[in-house]
């Protein structure tokens, strides 16, 4: 077997790596940082996929392992797409016109939504984590507190307080920003069914279905709140009456 000799003696200027595929070597310029791999082997294998999940199952926070079309990867998949649909919605908050500052409204909403999506991921963890199988220090660690609930309470009272009360049901409409976020409220909604199961069979926290259900509703009210900082109509419902005289 080829074996590299120890200590290295040839200058320090090189890199000297086996390739174990053929048992050679190849020198190559450490000073050459920016060079691009020139060889399939050259590469090392990325992070980002580990083959684990090929035979679709994946692993929840306590280690167990589920297949990934059970209850759990369901709620924990669109709770992930309520997130992307803020981090739209998020980039549409800037004002249209790129000449114009963000308004304070639209900056402190912001704001609020990047905590929100911060907040979802500790909801994922807490779905992650099933109560029966999970032992009691990581439940306390992933322990999804109901302040948070209490927050988006607050924050639905202050933006209520400054819309015009409804008179009719509205459309999802109101501008780029205010029709992401009626998105992400009405995926929000489904995040909400998917966890109403595993509520009830105690498997994740309660807290959990409360605090989607509550970020359903601010949804809805910063959507109006965006329509009214970007000066967009809101659509409303017009029923279609039949024509009765024929």
């Amino acid at each position: 077997m080829f074996r590299l000799p120890r200590p290295l003696t040839i200058p320090t200027v090189f890199l000297v790596r086996r390739v174990v595929s053929r048992s050679t070597c190849v020198a190559r310029s450490m000073t050459d940082d920016s060079a691009a791999p020139t060889a399939a082997q050259d590469v090392k294998k990325s992070k980002i996929y580990t083959r684990t999940g090929d035979r679709g199952t994946s692993g929840l926070f306590n280690g167990t392992r589920a297949s990934k079309d059970n209850m759990f990867f369901e709620a924990l998949g669109t709770t992930d797409e309520v997130n992307a649909v803020l981090g739209v919605a998020r980039e549409y908050l800037q004002s249209p016109i790129s000449s114009l500052p963000t308004s304070a409204v639209l900056a402190t909403l912001d704001e609020q939504l990047s905590v929100i999506q911060s907040r979802l991921l500790d909801l994922g963890s807490a779905i992650a984590t099933p109560i029966p199988t999970s032992d009691s220090d990581l439940l306390k660690r992933v322990q999804f507190p109901h302040a948070h609930v209490a927050d988006i309470e607050s924050w639905i009272d202050v933006w209520d307080s400054q819309l015009p009360p409804l008179t009719n049901f509205i459309l999802p409409s109101g501008g780029l920003a205010s029709a992401h976020l009626h998105h992400g409220r009405t995926v929000c909604r489904r995040a909400e069914r998917s966890v109403v199961q595993l509520v009830r069979e105690d498997q994740i926290p309660a807290v959990v279905q409360i605090y989607l259900n509550r970020l359903s509703d601010y949804l809805f009210v910063v959507a109006r709140i965006a329509a009214k900082e970007h000066g967009r109509p809101e659509h409303v419902y017009k029923k279609q009456i039949a024509d009765t005289s024929q």
